[in-house]
């Protein structure tokens, strides 16, 4: 009796400990899963960052990374993407009294200064001049307002949502705005053209005005260029609303990795910027791999048809998706398909969808598709049949 009395607790004592032995093991588990995230999060400076994969376009990290926050001059990659795909390089830039009276960082180009459309691009890239912005804006076109709805209609295409243009130049600007993440999907978008990305690095280039009345050398002014392997440029900016910005890039070992920075510090923190897009960098250099997630299917599986003059048609699936993912990344694949489909079936007809999830949101949909056609089997089908049986 003495030894049951002392026996049942000292059993349940054991299984407490258990207990809390298993949920500390799976605190820690979970701990080390988010340990670099939560520590780069706390040491960035930024109030908005974000990192993605300009492949893909998924976002790797973020910080606020979707919060609508005013961009400063990182507004002119846009500008100068609107540019290259609206003129030609030898298209006349005239200043107007408006766009000379910009503020600076400006060119300084007095009213009826004429310029090449390809000089002004590397003002603008390099300098991050503001009366060149608005100059360029006139010359596409015909007014900044104008220009402005060609920046908005463009950010729709490329999926930027959450942004508003204002002005060319990214003065600070009542309704101007965009989020970290889609100045990035802007930004993958324009490193497309070569013509942008040979701008953007470019160390100096040297014009003149058209009439030969003054002539310029403008010098690039991203500092980020000498301080990482691969780095790609792209844009700084500042006001003093929305403080010091960055959008970075950087191609290396089949990766292209696309940062933003918003907010990262007021003056005299001019470095802050360049300490936050080199720890976003680094992250998804040294966490992320490319990675095949389905390659096509020819054959994939036979569906029932129902009243059809054939009982099966075969499927395939179409589609390569591949992006960066880290050790910690899950990918789920949910399969839709029906157990039957009613004649008459088309050929390339969708009858199911793959959904590949990546940490639980949607990444990519594939559609499953029918690889012939199939007829319904109804009685012009039969009386056709037995007149065929009965002549042959």
């Amino acid at each position: 009796m003495k030894f049951r009395r002392f026996f049942i607790p000292f059993c349940i004592f054991l299984l407490m400990i258990n207990v809390l032995l298993t949920v500390n093991s799976s605190l820690i588990t979970k701990a080390d899963e988010s340990t670099i995230e939560t520590i780069l999060e706390n040491d960035l400076y930024a109030n908005a960052a974000i990192l993605i994969d300009a492949d893909s376009k998924r976002a790797l990290y973020d910080k606020n990374g979707y919060e609508q926050l005013p961009m400063a001059s990182t507004t002119k990659i846009m500008t100068c993407l609107i540019a290259l795909e609206n003129s030609t390089p030898d298209t006349v830039v005239t200043f107007s009294g408006y766009a000379s009276s910009m503020p600076k960082v400006k060119l300084g180009a007095s009213k009826g200064s004429q310029f090449y459309m390809k000089d002004m691009l590397y003002s603008l890239m390099l300098e991050s001049h503001n009366d060149t912005a608005v100059a360029i804006a006139e010359a596409v076109a015909g007014s900044e307002e104008e220009f402005a709805e060609l920046m908005n209609k463009r950010a729709k295409e490329i999926g930027a949502f959450d942004t508003n243009f204002v002005t060319a130049n990214g003065l600070d600007a009542v309704e101007h705005y965009t989020t970290a993440y889609d100045l990035a999907i802007i930004a993958a978008e324009a490193i497309k053209n070569e013509e942008f990305v040979e701008i953007i690095n470019t160390a100096s280039h040297n014009f003149t005005e058209i009439t030969g009345n003054g002539s310029y050398s403008v010098s690039n002014k991203n500092a980020f260029l000498s301080m990482m392997e691969g780095a790609m440029g792209i844009k700084t900016g500042y006001t003093g609303k929305a403080g010091y910005c960055f959008v970075g890039a950087v191609k290396r070992n089949n990766k292209t990795l696309i940062s933003v920075v918003l907010g990262s510090g007021w003056p005299p923190q001019k470095t802050y910027k360049w300490k936050d897009t080199i720890k976003l960098m680094n992250y998804g250099l040294d966490n992320f791999e490319h990675k095949i997630l389905f390659s096509s299917i020819e054959d994939y599986k036979s569906l029932e048809v129902v009243d059809g003059i054939k009982n099966e048609v075969g499927t395939y699936i179409n589609g390569n998706i591949g992006t960066l993912v880290s050790e910690n990344d899950s990918v789920e694949y949910i399969y839709e398909f029906p157990d039957y489909i009613k004649a008459p079936v088309l050929e390339n007809q969708v009858v199911g969808k793959v959904i590949i999830k990546i940490n639980g949101e949607e990444y990519a949909t594939l559609n499953i598709c029918t690889k012939e056609k199939v007829g319904k089997r109804d009685f012009r089908y039969c009386l056709k049949k037995m007149i065929k049986i009965m002549l042959f």
